[in-house]
């Protein structure tokens, strides 16, 4: 089975989340990127779907939008 993969910008809503995503999954079961530290992968989330962050992308490709930190525009530049 391949990983989700959660995308976030690091603010105080997108770290409950990873934390709250860990404690239920496990982390073998999901790759966490930051995207506030790796602009070079907003074009990356935004190919799979992720409108905002935090977004948790399932490994059948479905986007799964969490609460709502900021939006993926605004981590572009």
């Amino acid at each position: 089975m391949s990983k989700s993969v959660f995308y976030h910008a690091g603010c105080p809503v997108c770290v409950s989340a990873e934390q709250d995503l860990v404690n239920l999954i496990g982390s073998e079961n999901v790759s966490i990127v930051h995207i506030g530290e790796n602009k070079d992968k907003v074009s990356e989330a935004e190919g799979k779907g992720v409108k905002s962050v935090p977004a948790l992308v399932t490994p059948n490709g479905n986007v799964l939008h969490i609460n709502y930190g900021a939006s993926i525009e605004d981590l572009e530049g």
